[in-house]
């Protein structure tokens, strides 16, 4: 996986300035989740990574499938990528490009995990209060785990704010076993 993303970290990068340069991130962002998913099926993988195919048989299934959806400078990207033999890699330059965008955007992507549906309102009241702690704008998932009794688990990041019912009693069965 390392190794995926240190090919693929040059392509995000490069097409992340010419997104800036072109002042089109939502263009471009739009265009390499697609590229980045047609990429990712599995059928795709095994057609563009099959010897027996030549780069344009290659091109005509990659741009059969999403080509018109796709922007020139796109397109390109693709291209040079399936001449390089480096397709595979589309889902992590599009992951990185997003990664780059939310750094530009100062937003930051949470994950919000409850154990019961969040009501608009509720949603609304965490994000905010993660926006104001974080001082960033907040992009956030929300996902049900009724595993947790109660309460919700917040991922900002590599940090984990837990809240939870079934936390909450996990930290007390350690603390009566001491």
């Amino acid at each position: 996986m390392a190794e995926i993303a240190t090919v693929a970290r040059p392509y995000a990068e490069a097409a992340f300035r010419t997104a800036l340069e072109a002042k089109d991130l939502a263009g471009w962002s739009h265009g390499l989740a697609l590229a980045g998913a047609i990429a990712g099926e599995p059928q795709m993988a095994d057609l563009l990574s099959n010897p027996r195919l030549s780069r344009d048989q290659k091109l005509e299934f990659f741009f059969g499938v999403g080509g018109d959806k796709l922007a020139a400078p796109v397109r390109n990207l693709v291209t040079i990528l399936v001449d390089g033999a480096r397709a595979s890699i589309l889902p992590e330059v599009s992951a990185q490009f997003e990664s780059l965008k939310r750094a530009h955007e100062s937003v930051l992507k949470a994950r919000i995990v409850s154990a019961r549906p969040l009501a608009d309102a509720e949603r609304e009241d965490l994000v905010s209060s993660l926006a104001r702690k974080y001082g960033r704008k907040v992009e956030a998932t929300v996902e049900v785990d009724e595993s947790l009794i109660g309460g919700a688990r917040v991922h900002v990041g590599d940090e984990v704010v837990t809240a939870s019912v079934r936390d909450a009693l996990a930290q007390m069965a350690v603390a009566l076993r001491r």
